[in-house]
């Protein structure tokens, strides 16, 4: 890493894997077939610092998206390999939970594929594919940007649990007992 940052115009650039997110997001209705499903994902948690929140996730997306047009990979380093391994990861981990919303019951939580492993799958693959753009370009500034957006993304998950508590109730609470929010990571003591 650098400490000044490489702006470099290029087809080989960071936008290349920048880009998978975005199209995941915009392509998970035609993923998801049911009609209540997508509603529920569609859903704005209330939040009491919501338009804040929305206001922290997409500065950091809308800038990561403009700098990773200039972000050179570092290609056949040892870190574009790690990170390109963090990316396949997170990918799967997406897709895997948009499939999974397929066979998902409208009237429940989900807790089958990968939401058996962690409460966020989502959002634990979208920070996985964003912090190995970091990995992969080594850049301080994009690895900023990340954290930048972390914030948001836990404000996000509490505010989703909380939310899944009031609607679901014993189930949720039972759900949340026995799975971690994120993978990798030991579930909370409470």
């Amino acid at each position: 890493m650098s400490w000044i940052p490489e702006f470099e115009i290029g087809i080989w650039n960071a936008w290349i894997f920048v880009i998978w997110p975005i199209v995941i997001n915009l392509s998970g209705s035609s993923i998801v077939k049911d009609k209540e499903v997508i509603k529920r994902l569609r859903v704005s948690i209330p939040m009491e610092f919501e338009k804040l929140s929305k206001i922290l996730m997409m500065t950091p997306i809308i800038i990561g998206v403009i700098y990773s047009i200039f972000l050179p990979l570092k290609f056949n380093t040892i870190w574009f390999y790690i990170g390109l391994l963090i990316f396949l990861f997170g990918l799967i981990l997406q897709l895997t939970a948009l499939y999974t919303f397929r066979k998902a019951k409208p009237d429940g939580p989900f807790t089958t594929g990968p939401y058996r492993f962690s409460r966020h799958p989502l959002y634990f693959g979208l920070f996985l594919m964003i912090i190995s753009i970091s990995i992969m370009s080594l850049s301080w500034l994009f690895l900023l940007i990340v954290i930048i957006l972390v914030i948001p993304l836990l404000l996000n998950a509490s505010a989703e649990e909380q939310y899944c508590l009031k609607t679901y109730g014993k189930e949720y609470q039972d759900y949340m007992e026995r799975t971690p929010r994120w993978i990798g990571f030991p579930k909370s003591k409470k």
